[in-house]
């Protein structure tokens, strides 16, 4: 009996007998000879499509570049002129988490998602937990687009507003409004692809927003005359939490390592996105520090001077960016929410769920429409959860039986206390100050 040898996707080897029926290496009927052709096509297209090294650099900064560039200056404003030693000491943390998650990963090559890391330390409770705080997050981010398209519109065109019966919605509620309606469609679409997460556009509008802000202080006539102060402690708490914010992309962390050729390099490629990232969030936090001062607003661009060129530029790369990702933030949410639906109702309308929860986004960003406060709470607690505690506490429970070295576990230690510390300070101040601008 002829027979080829090939492998499936369970690494076990599959025999064709003269009947072309694919065996186990028990001799068990597994697949037929058409299933084995294809799933082997599949699986030589998904080792043609992994990504490279810069491919994977790119995709990592765009996951680590997002909104939180625009309110790093008003961080360092809140902290002072000190509080940069803090972006670089989280910088390092978040960056130190991530390789963690990484061995977390190299303990069972199924892992493929954040969630699947938490499944595999505490079961179906840890996966459970991890995936609450990542849709929450993706949520809570997902609002503050909303609130960050308001703000830069009102900008642009000031003074427009709809008048509804004897009701009238005017500036930065008009605007929210009006994007949500304009982004909804967006939502409906299912298969949205996760390249969309890691599009190099996202790198390319973070270096137009700053180019931009550079070209307004040298050009336009802003300029470099505020000095700063050189701490405020009382503002330390919501700087961390906007700093923990930047570097947030710990969820999609995974997703990148298993698109990769050669995972064994991810570990480089968090090292070149952390600096990277890191140095661009710098810059644009010392840009608008000494441009504004403690003037500067929660997100720099309310600041740049109207009728310039390079402020068109910075505001309508900033309203692009967040159109674009909004959908997939919204997507995984929906996604959970319809299956749960679907269990129980097989008429559920995946267009309402989704619309719904857009609208509900909407109600939030009209509620609370503080820009840098909910970002601040969202990193301080959620990002500060996501990004640095359960990178640690997971690694702690998946090798509990590897011994570890002294400094090893120093640094945990180390790192969950830092964090439970920005957690508690940094939760608390923004939560007071939401409540207190309402």
């Amino acid at each position: 009996m002829a027979s080829s040898q090939t492998q499936s996707p369970d690494h076990h080897a599959i025999l064709l007998d003269y009947n072309g029926n694919g065996r186990s290496a028990l001799g068990e009927p597994l697949l037929s000879h058409d299933h084995v052709v294809k799933a082997t096509c599949k699986e030589e297209e998904q080792h043609q499509d992994e990504a490279s090294f810069v491919r994977t650099c790119f995709n990592g900064l765009n996951a680590l570049s997002g909104v939180g560039l625009l309110s790093i200056p008003y961080a360092l404003a809140e902290g002072g002129w000190l509080s940069l030693i803090l972006l670089l000491v989280i910088a390092i943390i978040c960056c130190y988490t991530g390789l963690l998650l990484k061995r977390c990963m190299d303990a069972d090559p199924s892992i493929r998602t954040y969630p699947d890391v938490g499944g595999l330390a505490f079961g179906y409770n840890g996966r459970l937990a991890v995936s609450i705080f990542m849709y929450v997050e993706l949520f809570l981010v997902a609002t503050g687009f909303l609130i960050l398209e308001g703000d830069n519109l009102d900008k642009l065109f000031p003074g427009i507003g709809l008048q509804v019966g004897v009701y009238r919605i005017e500036g930065k509620q008009f605007f929210i409004i009006l994007m949500a309606l304009i982004i909804v469609p967006t939502t409906w679409l299912k298969n949205l692809g996760v390249l969309a997460y890691v599009s190099a556009g996202g790198v390319l509008a973070s270096l137009i927003v700053v180019c931009s802000v550079l070209w307004a202080a040298t050009f336009d006539g802003v300029g470099f005359k505020e000095r700063g102060r050189p701490v405020n402690i009382s503002g330390l708490p919501t700087s961390l939490g906007l700093y923990a914010f930047c570097y947030c992309g710990h969820a999609v962390f995974p997703t990148i390592c298993n698109s990769m050729k050669n995972k064994a390099q991810f570990p480089k490629v968090l090292v070149v996105c952390f600096v990277i990232c890191t140095i661009n969030y710098a810059s644009m936090a010392v840009l608008g520090y000494l441009m504004y001062g403690n003037e500067v607003q929660s997100q720099v661009t309310l600041n740049l001077p109207l009728g310039h060129i390079s402020t068109q530029i910075a505001i309508y790369t900033v309203l692009i960016n967040p159109y674009t990702k909004y959908a997939l933030l919204i997507t995984p949410i929906a996604s959970a929410i319809e299956e749960r639906l679907l269990a129980y109702n097989k008429r559920s309308n995946p267009i309402a769920t989704r619309t719904l929860l857009v609208s509900s986004t909407v109600v939030i960003a009209l509620t609370i429409p503080f820009f840098a406060d909910l970002m601040s709470f969202i990193g301080s607690l959620l990002s500060v959860i996501v990004s640095m505690l359960l990178p640690c506490v997971c690694y702690l429970v998946i090798f509990k039986d590897k011994k570890k070295s002294k400094i090893e576990l120093v640094s945990i230690v180390a790192i969950l206390v830092f964090g439970v510390l920005i957690a508690i300070l940094g939760t608390y101040t923004s939560l007071k100050q939401i409540i207190h601008e309402l």
